[in-house]
Protein backbone atom coordinates (compact mmCIF):
# COMPACT_ATOMS: atom_id res chain seq x y z
CA UNK A 1 0.00 0.00 0.00
CA UNK A 2 2.82 2.36 0.91
CA UNK A 3 4.51 1.50 -2.39
CA UNK A 4 1.28 2.31 -4.27
CA UNK A 5 1.02 5.66 -2.49
CA UNK A 6 4.62 6.46 -3.34
CA UNK A 7 4.01 5.61 -7.02
CA UNK A 8 0.88 7.80 -7.12
CA UNK A 9 2.72 10.64 -5.41
CA UNK A 10 5.65 10.32 -7.83
CA UNK A 11 3.30 10.30 -10.84
CA UNK A 12 1.51 13.39 -9.54
CA UNK A 13 4.82 15.19 -9.08
CA UNK A 14 5.87 14.32 -12.63
CA UNK A 15 2.55 15.55 -13.98
CA UNK A 16 2.88 18.80 -12.05
CA UNK A 17 6.43 19.29 -13.29
CA UNK A 18 5.34 18.59 -16.86
CA UNK A 19 2.47 21.05 -16.50
CA UNK A 20 4.78 23.73 -15.15
CA UNK A 21 7.21 23.10 -17.99
CA UNK A 22 4.44 23.43 -20.56
CA UNK A 23 3.19 26.57 -18.84
CA UNK A 24 6.67 28.08 -18.86
CA UNK A 25 7.09 27.10 -22.49
CA UNK A 26 3.74 28.72 -23.37
CA UNK A 27 4.64 31.89 -21.48
CA UNK A 28 7.96 32.09 -23.29
CA UNK A 29 6.26 31.60 -26.65
CA UNK A 30 3.86 34.43 -25.88
CA UNK A 31 6.68 36.69 -24.71
CA UNK A 32 8.62 36.03 -27.93
CA UNK A 33 5.53 36.43 -30.17
CA UNK A 34 5.55 36.53 -33.12
CA UNK A 35 8.14 33.96 -34.16
CA UNK A 36 6.65 33.18 -37.58
CA UNK A 37 4.52 34.94 -40.21
CA UNK A 38 1.06 36.09 -39.13
CA UNK A 39 -1.88 36.00 -41.52
CA UNK A 40 -4.61 38.62 -41.39
CA UNK A 41 -7.85 37.24 -42.80
CA UNK A 42 -9.77 39.83 -44.80
CA UNK A 43 -13.39 39.05 -45.78
CA UNK A 44 -13.30 41.40 -48.77
CA UNK A 45 -11.74 41.20 -52.26
CA UNK A 46 -8.12 41.94 -53.08
CA UNK A 47 -7.76 45.38 -54.61
CA UNK A 48 -10.75 46.87 -52.80
CA UNK A 49 -10.49 49.95 -50.59
CA UNK A 50 -10.71 47.99 -47.33
CA UNK A 51 -8.06 45.60 -48.68
CA UNK A 52 -5.66 48.50 -49.30
CA UNK A 53 -6.16 49.65 -45.70
CA UNK A 54 -5.53 46.13 -44.41
CA UNK A 55 -2.30 45.79 -46.41
CA UNK A 56 -1.02 49.14 -45.17
CA UNK A 57 -1.71 48.00 -41.62
CA UNK A 58 0.05 44.67 -42.24
CA UNK A 59 3.12 46.58 -43.44
CA UNK A 60 3.11 48.71 -40.27
CA UNK A 61 2.81 45.66 -38.00
CA UNK A 62 5.63 43.96 -39.91
CA UNK A 63 7.83 47.02 -39.32
CA UNK A 64 6.92 47.33 -35.63
CA UNK A 65 7.07 43.66 -34.60
CA UNK A 66 9.84 42.51 -36.94
CA UNK A 67 7.91 39.55 -38.33
CA UNK A 68 5.90 39.23 -41.53
CA UNK A 69 2.20 40.08 -41.35
CA UNK A 70 0.31 39.33 -44.57
CA UNK A 71 -3.28 39.66 -45.79
CA UNK A 72 -5.23 36.58 -46.89
CA UNK A 73 -8.39 37.56 -48.77
CA UNK A 74 -11.45 35.36 -48.21
CA UNK A 75 -14.26 37.32 -49.90
CA UNK A 76 -17.78 36.20 -50.64
CA UNK A 77 -21.34 35.99 -49.33
CA UNK A 78 -21.37 39.55 -47.98
CA UNK A 79 -18.28 38.97 -45.79
CA UNK A 80 -19.70 35.78 -44.27
CA UNK A 81 -17.12 33.41 -45.78
CA UNK A 82 -14.03 35.20 -44.50
CA UNK A 83 -15.59 35.93 -41.13
CA UNK A 84 -16.40 32.24 -40.62
CA UNK A 85 -12.83 31.26 -41.56
CA UNK A 86 -11.47 33.73 -39.00
CA UNK A 87 -13.90 32.64 -36.28
CA UNK A 88 -12.79 29.01 -36.65
CA UNK A 89 -9.05 29.72 -36.98
CA UNK A 90 -6.53 28.63 -34.34
CA UNK A 91 -6.39 31.05 -31.40
CA UNK A 92 -2.60 31.10 -31.17
CA UNK A 93 -2.08 34.65 -32.42
CA UNK A 94 -0.99 33.61 -35.92
CA UNK A 95 -4.42 34.09 -37.49
CA UNK A 96 -5.96 37.56 -37.11
CA UNK A 97 -8.99 39.17 -38.72
CA UNK A 98 -9.99 42.54 -40.15
CA UNK A 99 -13.52 43.18 -38.92
CA UNK A 100 -15.82 45.79 -40.44
CA UNK A 101 -19.14 47.49 -39.80
CA UNK A 102 -20.84 45.12 -42.21
CA UNK A 103 -19.39 41.88 -40.87
CA UNK A 104 -19.71 42.44 -37.11
CA UNK A 105 -22.35 45.15 -36.65
CA UNK A 106 -24.79 44.67 -39.54
CA UNK A 107 -24.81 40.98 -40.51
CA UNK A 108 -26.00 39.69 -37.09
CA UNK A 109 -29.22 41.71 -37.53
CA UNK A 110 -29.84 40.73 -41.15
CA UNK A 111 -29.55 36.97 -40.72
CA UNK A 112 -31.25 34.82 -38.12
CA UNK A 113 -28.53 32.19 -38.43
CA UNK A 114 -24.84 32.70 -39.23
CA UNK A 115 -21.91 30.24 -39.15
CA UNK A 116 -20.25 32.41 -36.50
CA UNK A 117 -21.21 34.47 -33.47
CA UNK A 118 -20.06 38.05 -33.96
CA UNK A 119 -19.95 38.71 -30.22
CA UNK A 120 -18.51 35.48 -28.81
CA UNK A 121 -16.16 34.21 -31.53
CA UNK A 122 -13.74 37.15 -31.60
CA UNK A 123 -11.35 38.94 -29.27
CA UNK A 124 -11.12 42.63 -30.25
CA UNK A 125 -7.59 44.06 -30.37
CA UNK A 126 -7.91 47.61 -31.67
CA UNK A 127 -9.92 49.81 -33.92
CA UNK A 128 -7.98 50.70 -37.04
CA UNK A 129 -9.95 53.65 -38.34
CA UNK A 130 -13.36 55.06 -39.17
CA UNK A 131 -14.67 56.24 -42.54
CA UNK A 132 -17.20 59.03 -42.61
CA UNK A 133 -20.33 58.53 -44.70
CA UNK A 134 -21.25 61.08 -47.31
CA UNK A 135 -24.39 62.03 -49.18
CA UNK A 136 -22.81 61.93 -52.65
CA UNK A 137 -24.59 63.55 -55.59
CA UNK A 138 -24.23 64.00 -59.32
CA UNK A 139 -23.41 67.66 -60.09
CA UNK A 140 -26.74 67.97 -61.89
CA UNK A 141 -28.65 67.67 -58.60
CA UNK A 142 -30.01 71.13 -57.79
CA UNK A 143 -29.84 70.81 -54.00
CA UNK A 144 -26.68 72.36 -52.56
CA UNK A 145 -26.82 70.43 -49.29
CA UNK A 146 -28.81 67.80 -47.42
CA UNK A 147 -31.17 70.40 -46.01
CA UNK A 148 -32.23 71.55 -49.49
CA UNK A 149 -32.55 67.92 -50.61
CA UNK A 150 -34.91 67.19 -47.72
CA UNK A 151 -37.06 70.18 -48.69
CA UNK A 152 -37.22 68.93 -52.27
CA UNK A 153 -38.08 65.35 -51.27
CA UNK A 154 -40.83 66.52 -48.94
CA UNK A 155 -42.34 68.49 -51.80
CA UNK A 156 -41.77 65.73 -54.37
CA UNK A 157 -41.36 62.26 -52.79
CA UNK A 158 -39.38 59.73 -54.86
CA UNK A 159 -38.20 62.49 -57.19
CA UNK A 160 -34.57 61.42 -57.03
CA UNK A 161 -32.99 57.99 -57.57
CA UNK A 162 -30.52 56.70 -55.00
CA UNK A 163 -28.01 53.99 -55.92
CA UNK A 164 -27.37 51.23 -53.39
CA UNK A 165 -25.10 48.19 -53.51
CA UNK A 166 -27.98 45.80 -52.84
CA UNK A 167 -30.56 45.16 -50.14
CA UNK A 168 -28.92 45.08 -46.72
CA UNK A 169 -25.70 46.69 -47.95
CA UNK A 170 -24.10 49.56 -46.05
CA UNK A 171 -25.19 52.06 -48.73
CA UNK A 172 -28.77 50.73 -48.71
CA UNK A 173 -29.13 50.84 -44.93
CA UNK A 174 -27.55 54.31 -44.77
CA UNK A 175 -30.08 55.53 -47.35
CA UNK A 176 -33.02 53.99 -45.49
CA UNK A 177 -31.73 55.49 -42.22
CA UNK A 178 -31.53 58.94 -43.84
CA UNK A 179 -35.06 58.69 -45.22
CA UNK A 180 -36.44 57.68 -41.83
CA UNK A 181 -34.48 60.34 -39.94
CA UNK A 182 -35.51 63.10 -42.36
CA UNK A 183 -39.06 61.85 -42.93
CA UNK A 184 -38.68 61.63 -46.72
CA UNK A 185 -38.98 59.09 -49.52
CA UNK A 186 -36.56 58.47 -52.39
CA UNK A 187 -36.33 55.91 -55.17
CA UNK A 188 -33.75 53.30 -54.07
CA UNK A 189 -32.04 51.48 -56.94
CA UNK A 190 -30.15 48.27 -55.97
CA UNK A 191 -27.06 47.43 -58.03
CA UNK A 192 -26.08 44.18 -56.29
CA UNK A 193 -23.03 42.73 -58.12
CA UNK A 194 -21.86 45.86 -59.94
CA UNK A 195 -20.60 49.20 -58.68
CA UNK A 196 -23.07 52.05 -59.15
CA UNK A 197 -20.39 54.74 -59.39
CA UNK A 198 -20.19 54.71 -63.21
CA UNK A 199 -23.93 55.39 -63.40
CA UNK A 200 -23.68 58.02 -60.67
CA UNK A 201 -20.91 59.82 -62.56
CA UNK A 202 -23.01 59.61 -65.74
CA UNK A 203 -26.10 60.98 -64.01
CA UNK A 204 -28.22 57.86 -64.55
CA UNK A 205 -28.77 57.84 -60.79
CA UNK A 206 -28.60 61.05 -58.77
CA UNK A 207 -27.48 60.14 -55.26
CA UNK A 208 -25.65 57.60 -53.14
CA UNK A 209 -24.92 57.25 -49.42
CA UNK A 210 -21.54 55.62 -48.90
CA UNK A 211 -18.23 55.66 -47.04
CA UNK A 212 -16.10 58.42 -48.53
CA UNK A 213 -13.06 56.50 -49.94
CA UNK A 214 -14.83 55.40 -53.13
CA UNK A 215 -16.00 58.93 -53.95
CA UNK A 216 -13.34 61.20 -52.44
CA UNK A 217 -11.25 61.60 -55.59
CA UNK A 218 -14.29 62.34 -57.77
CA UNK A 219 -15.63 64.83 -55.24
CA UNK A 220 -12.30 66.63 -55.02
CA UNK A 221 -12.13 66.74 -58.84
CA UNK A 222 -15.64 68.23 -59.06
CA UNK A 223 -17.07 65.20 -60.87
CA UNK A 224 -19.38 64.52 -57.92
CA UNK A 225 -20.52 66.75 -55.10
CA UNK A 226 -21.03 66.21 -51.40
CA UNK A 227 -24.25 67.40 -49.76
CA UNK A 228 -23.42 66.28 -46.22
CA UNK A 229 -21.03 64.16 -44.20
CA UNK A 230 -21.10 62.36 -40.86
CA UNK A 231 -18.91 63.42 -37.95
CA UNK A 232 -19.08 65.65 -34.89
CA UNK A 233 -17.09 68.29 -36.76
CA UNK A 234 -16.46 69.10 -40.41
CA UNK A 235 -13.92 66.82 -42.00
CA UNK A 236 -10.53 68.47 -42.71
CA UNK A 237 -10.51 67.11 -46.27
CA UNK A 238 -13.97 68.58 -46.96
CA UNK A 239 -14.08 71.75 -44.83
CA UNK A 240 -16.84 73.39 -46.90
CA UNK A 241 -19.24 70.47 -46.49
CA UNK A 242 -21.61 70.77 -43.50
CA UNK A 243 -22.12 67.77 -41.24
CA UNK A 244 -25.54 66.16 -41.03
CA UNK A 245 -25.76 67.39 -37.44
CA UNK A 246 -25.34 70.97 -38.68
CA UNK A 247 -28.21 70.35 -41.07
CA UNK A 248 -30.70 69.24 -38.45
CA UNK A 249 -29.97 65.49 -38.37
CA UNK A 250 -27.88 64.97 -35.21
CA UNK A 251 -28.97 61.34 -34.89
CA UNK A 252 -27.97 60.37 -38.42
CA UNK A 253 -24.52 58.96 -37.66
CA UNK A 254 -23.54 56.04 -39.91
CA UNK A 255 -19.81 55.41 -40.07
CA UNK A 256 -17.89 52.56 -41.63
CA UNK A 257 -15.04 51.16 -39.56
CA UNK A 258 -12.26 48.60 -39.78
CA UNK A 259 -10.46 46.99 -36.88
CA UNK A 260 -8.14 44.16 -35.91
CA UNK A 261 -9.46 41.13 -34.01
CA UNK A 262 -8.31 37.62 -33.13
CA UNK A 263 -10.23 34.37 -32.63
CA UNK A 264 -11.72 34.11 -29.14
CA UNK A 265 -9.38 32.46 -26.65
CA UNK A 266 -6.21 34.03 -28.04
CA UNK A 267 -3.86 34.55 -25.04
CA UNK A 268 -4.21 37.92 -23.35
CA UNK A 269 -0.47 38.56 -23.53
CA UNK A 270 -0.60 38.29 -27.33
CA UNK A 271 -3.65 40.54 -27.57
CA UNK A 272 -1.91 43.15 -25.43
CA UNK A 273 1.25 42.98 -27.53
CA UNK A 274 -0.77 43.45 -30.71
CA UNK A 275 -2.74 46.29 -29.16
CA UNK A 276 0.49 48.07 -28.25
CA UNK A 277 1.74 47.57 -31.82
CA UNK A 278 -1.50 49.02 -33.16
CA UNK A 279 -1.03 52.08 -30.95
CA UNK A 280 2.41 52.59 -32.53
CA UNK A 281 0.98 52.07 -36.02
CA UNK A 282 -1.53 54.85 -35.35
CA UNK A 283 1.36 57.24 -34.75
CA UNK A 284 2.30 56.97 -38.42
CA UNK A 285 1.78 60.40 -39.98
CA UNK A 286 1.85 58.88 -43.46
CA UNK A 287 -0.90 56.41 -42.62
CA UNK A 288 -2.96 59.09 -40.86
CA UNK A 289 -2.74 61.32 -43.95
CA UNK A 290 -3.95 58.51 -46.23
CA UNK A 291 -7.02 57.93 -44.09
CA UNK A 292 -7.67 61.67 -43.78
CA UNK A 293 -7.33 62.29 -47.55
CA UNK A 294 -10.20 59.97 -48.41
CA UNK A 295 -12.57 61.13 -45.70
CA UNK A 296 -11.58 58.90 -42.81
CA UNK A 297 -9.69 59.01 -39.56
CA UNK A 298 -6.95 56.68 -38.39
CA UNK A 299 -7.97 55.76 -34.86
CA UNK A 300 -6.71 53.04 -32.50
CA UNK A 301 -7.87 52.04 -29.01
CA UNK A 302 -7.50 49.33 -26.36
CA UNK A 303 -9.18 45.89 -26.51
CA UNK A 304 -11.71 46.99 -23.87
CA UNK A 305 -12.45 50.24 -25.71
CA UNK A 306 -12.78 48.45 -29.03
CA UNK A 307 -15.15 45.89 -27.50
CA UNK A 308 -17.37 48.68 -26.18
CA UNK A 309 -17.20 50.46 -29.55
CA UNK A 310 -18.35 47.37 -31.48
CA UNK A 311 -21.15 46.64 -29.01
CA UNK A 312 -22.47 50.21 -29.28
CA UNK A 313 -22.21 50.19 -33.08
CA UNK A 314 -23.95 46.81 -33.34
CA UNK A 315 -26.80 48.04 -31.12
CA UNK A 316 -27.15 51.21 -33.21
CA UNK A 317 -27.39 49.31 -36.49
CA UNK A 318 -29.83 46.90 -34.89
CA UNK A 319 -32.25 49.78 -34.29
CA UNK A 320 -31.82 51.02 -37.86
CA UNK A 321 -32.39 47.58 -39.39
CA UNK A 322 -35.42 46.81 -37.22
CA UNK A 323 -36.94 50.19 -38.16
CA UNK A 324 -36.29 49.44 -41.83
CA UNK A 325 -37.79 45.96 -41.53
CA UNK A 326 -34.91 44.40 -43.51
CA UNK A 327 -34.26 40.65 -43.19
CA UNK A 328 -32.23 38.48 -45.57
CA UNK A 329 -33.29 34.99 -44.48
Amino acid sequence: MNLLKRLISHSAALATAAGLALSASGAAAQANYPTKPVRIIAPFPAGSGPDANARELAAELTRILGQSFYVENRPGASNIIGTEVAAKAANDGYSLYIGTTSSLSVLPHLYGKLPFNAERDFAPISLMGVLNTGLIAHPGVQARDAKELITELKARPDSVSVATQGIGSYSHLSAVWFNNAAGVKSNLVPYNSQSPYADLLAGQVQLMYDGMPAAATSVQAGKLKLLGITGKERHPSFPNVPTFAEQGLPDYTPIAWQGLLAPAGTPTAILEKLSAAMAKACQSQELAKKWRDYGGELRCNTPAEFTAFINADRAMWGKVIRAAGVKLD
